[in-house]
């Protein structure tokens, strides 16, 4: 792994430079803990945890305490939060969480601390993470995450099979049905009713729509959503595995892994399965695209998919704010990119050291996808499971072969009635 490094003194210029930690000591009126007080740190068991986790020594000794980092499953880590935060426990300082699943709940309980003043700090260079991701860290006017990994969606490819990569969905759908054969599918790609709906919002954004309007209603019953509900369906539905309205992340990347997909479209973090001989069998054979244009042209999602937060009740809030810094400072976003990890500033994208830790064709969609994306991958809302769920109806519609229009107006109209109550909700 690679190690970039601050040192001791850089990065206490780097502290002094940025006095704002004062504003956190000054909101938080608690008596911070002794010198013997781990600062606890919970986050998703995930590869930029592990990487961050194996260089605390170098964090515990710049900042002269001891760090204990927790690492859960998604699920686990959620369900910890409502428990623990609920009751205002000070045995979290240190929060990584989905800022487009569960910020703007986190923020109307008020378990996210104000960042505001302190990423706005100079030295900080806030302005140099990139648009997207950076919007989405934003709650009612408040910074009250800081992006750390972002994602976007590849176009995986048999490069055995295809000579150039699709540019357009219609080349797309064109060379998946011309390819589907007994031995081989022409497209895999989530079809999970939920599961589904991350990766088909770059369909529906790049084929004019979104998931709602600018007023704040339902958007996925216009006709340029019924149109990409139904292309998607009928991609799967034409070219894809039995089966697709079961497949999610992980039932779908092994049957591309696996060499019997000509293409899959899913999130560019997962690119390294398909390089690795224990799970690939098309590792000398798969080739990386940018997501191909529609009518609207290519207008991938490009999220924060995880981010860092401290914990409004933490008692070691200052301490807390300098973990967030250093590890989203542009020295360790960049060791942790040329480790294949993908951050969100937008000078380490520019860095041809970080691109060289990625295939070229790889590095060269990532790059494309994030000038191109659009910061969310689903409805911006305070119960975004129950949201996705009624997105998904009309995407297994036409999965399994039903005429979408009907189905999409009744998840319209469902979703709707969902957005009115969610948005008097949002009212904090």
């Amino acid at each position: 792994m690679s190690e970039i490094r601050m040192g001791r003194r850089a990065f206490g210029r780097l502290i002094a430079a940025g006095a704002g930690t004062a504003a956190l000591s000054a909101c938080a009126d608690r008596s911070a803990p002794g010198p013997n007080t781990p600062l606890r740190i919970s986050a998703v068991n995930h590869v930029w945890s592990q990487a961050v986790r194996e260089r605390l020594p170098e964090f515990e000794e710049l900042i002269g305490r001891r760090v204990s980092m927790q690492l859960l499953t998604a699920d686990q880590l959620a369900s910890s939060y409502n428990v623990k935060l609920n009751a205002s426990a000070t045995d979290i300082d240190v929060m990584m969480v989905r800022a487009l699943q569960e910020q703007i709940l986190f923020a109307r309980n008020g378990w996210l601390a104000d960042l505001t003043d302190l990423v706005a700090e100079p030295s900080f260079a806030w302005p140099d993470f990139q648009d997207a991701p950076r919007e989405r860290s934003i709650t009612r006017g408040k910074v009250l995450s800081v992006p750390v990994v972002t994602e976007r969606p590849a176009l995986y490819y048999r490069k055995d099979l295809v000579d150039t990569p699709p540019a357009t969905l219609d080349e797309l759908r064109d060379a998946a049905l011309r390819l589907t054969s007994p031995g081989l599918f022409g497209y895999v790609g989530r079809g999970q009713r939920s599961g589904a709906v991350t990766q088909w919002s770059s369909f529906l954004y790049s084929f004019g729509g979104d998931f709602t309007t600018p007023d704040g209603r339902s958007g996925i019953g216009s006709p340029e959503a019924v149109t990409a509900y139904r292309f998607y369906g009928e991609l799967l539905h034409t070219a894809g595995p039995p089966g697709a309205t079961n497949m999610s992340l992980e039932q779908a990347m092994p049957i591309f892994a696996q060499g019997k997909a000509a293409f899959y479209i899913d999130a560019d973090a997962i690119y390294k399965n398909f390089l690795d001989p224990k799970i690939s069998t098309v590792r000398d054979r798969v080739g990386f695209a940018p997501f191909p244009a529609g009518p609207a042209g290519s207008r991938p999602h490009n999220i924060p998919s995880w981010s860092v937060g401290i914990n409004e009740f933490s008692l070691l809030r200052d301490d807390a704010w300098q973990f967030v810094r250093w590890v989203s400072s542009p020295e360790t976003v960049t060791a942790l990119q040329i480790d294949g990890i993908p951050g969100a500033r937008a000078a380490t994208w520019a860095d041809p050291a970080t691109l060289g830790a990625f295939p070229p064709d790889l590095a060269e969609a990532m790059r494309v996808n994030a000038q191109n994306g659009i910061g969310h991958d689903r409805p911006e809302v305070i119960q975004v499971g129950r949201a996705r769920d009624i997105v998904g109806r009309p995407l297994v519609a036409g999965i399994i072969g039903q005429d979408v229009a009907p189905v999409a107006a009744r998840a319209h109209a469902e979703f709707e009635d969902f957005l009115s109550r969610d948005n008097r909700q949002q009212e904090f």
